[in-house]
């Protein structure tokens, strides 16, 4: 059974729309996860599963060519002022060690990594000889520094990668945690550490109180490759080992796609959600079309609405560069804002109270024509405000597109009128 501490739950409920007995329930049955390391005390703890709000994480992290500490910083500092739930440090290069000691000093939101990122930022070629030790070590050397949750690839196996070289998919394997370790297996003629050495892995997340968040190496990166064989073969193992997690009392979440059409979503959802027990569903967008490169935020938002709509309950934020480059400050932002909306979309269908409510009230605000108030309940409160303070009608109650014609006003003073000359 999986027991987290009273103080992180009690904490969590106060940014949740569920009891503290629901909360724990859906943590006892592998259904909600609570990433927070012992060695951490976090100012805005994030629970994510069943019954609960659609959480975000924001990707940032130093890359072997671009960006630098403070960059990266200012980028968890937006992302999180915008609404991302968790950060992942996703560095690569010589700084990648100082960069995440920062990170977890600084970083008020629970934060993960990819271990397996660490050992390749020595080089390809020195990656190919590592000894399995080393893969449990690096866990462990993280664990100790206060991470909260790992994205580990213990889905893919040697018989999986055997398929991968027999495969007919446009787009082969888009991780990069995933392509690292298929390639030491491809070399090394041996099983994936990060699956042979599961129990040992599952040990140090118990002892440490870590979520693994169990990835998706054989995601698809194109979405005539969605719903795949690679891919259901890999889902079922990831479905064992969650099990195999869960008996061990540690907190499991799936990866998932990817690019996948509109129509093969929900399917892939479900999917999950069978063959994993229920554990809490972490998606990659997912991205509906690959012809959209600078917009893909946009298309990860269309995805991830539709996905959480249908039960996902973490959604990975896409932003304008992905495919293209390392994102800026602004990409952040924007990427942040995308998932932000397609997972309060979400949840206004999945029944969270707040979300409708927070709806209901800029409605009202918006019938009023009460600008402080739809600038208070909008997702994005700085946005609004600006545009509205560009525009020649900011100091009247209607705004440029209607002006005096405005259809609230003018049925409002009508209906007015009417009542004046009844009462009369």
């Amino acid at each position: 059974m999986i027991k987290v501490d009273r103080a992180i739950i009690d904490k969590t409920k106060k940014l949740e729309d569920a009891s503290v007995e629901a909360i724990e329930k859906g943590l006892e049955a592998g259904h909600i996860a609570i990433p927070q390391n012992i060695k951490r005390d976090i100012d805005r703890p994030c629970a994510i599963g069943r019954g609960l709000a659609t959480k975000i994480n924001a990707n940032i992290g130093l890359s072997l060519e671009a960006s630098s500490i403070d960059l990266e910083l200012k980028k968890m500092d937006v992302a999180i002022a915008a609404g991302a739930d968790t950060i992942m440090d996703l560095s690569t290069g010589p700084l990648h060690e100082k960069m995440r000691k920062r990170i977890i000093s600084d970083c008020a939101v629970p934060l993960g990594t990819v271990p397996v990122y660490e050992l390749a930022c020595d080089g390809k070629n020195k990656f190919a000889s590592l000894k399995e030790d080393d893969f449990v070590d690096v866990l462990q050397k993280q664990a100790e520094e206060g991470v909260d949750f790992f994205t580990i690839h213990s889905g893919i196996t040697l018989e999986a990668v055997r398929l991968v070289e027999k495969n007919p998919r446009i787009m082969n394997i888009v991780s990069r945690g995933g392509a690292f370790l298929a390639s030491w297996m491809m070399i090394n003629g041996k099983e994936n550490p990060f699956y042979s050495r599961f129990d040992e892995i599952l040990d140090i997340a118990k002892k440490y109180n870590i979520v693994l968040s169990l990835g998706d190496s054989l995601r698809p990166g194109a979405i005539a490759d969605a719903t795949d064989e690679l891919q259901l073969q890999e889902l079922v193992v990831l479905g064992s080992l969650q099990q195999r997690a869960f008996d061990k009392g540690v907190q499991i979440i799936i990866e998932g796609p990817g690019h996948v059409p509109m129509d093969q979503i929900e399917s892939n959802v479900r999917l999950q959600k069978t063959i994993c027990h229920g554990a809490p569903f972490y998606v990659l967008g997912p991205l509906v079309t690959d012809a959209a490169p600078g917009y893909d935020h946009i298309v990860g938002a269309i995805g991830g609405a539709i996905a959480a709509w249908h039960g996902a309950d973490f959604l990975c934020y896409v932003t304008p560069a992905e495919h293209l480059r390392l994102p800026d400050i602004e990409d952040v932002r924007q990427g942040v804002m995308a998932s932000k909306i397609a997972a309060h979309a979400a949840d206004i269908v999945k029944g969270i109270p707040s979300a409708l409510q927070r709806d209901i009230n800029i409605s009202k605000a918006r019938a009023k024509r009460d600008w402080e108030k739809q600038f208070q309940f909008s997702l994005d409160k700085e946005l609004p405000k600006r545009v509205r303070e560009g525009s020649p009608s900011r100091e009247t109650d209607v705004c440029t597109m209607c002006s005096e014609y405005c259809s609230i006003k003018i049925l409002e003073e009508n209906l007015e009128k009417r009542k004046k000359e009844k009462s009369s």
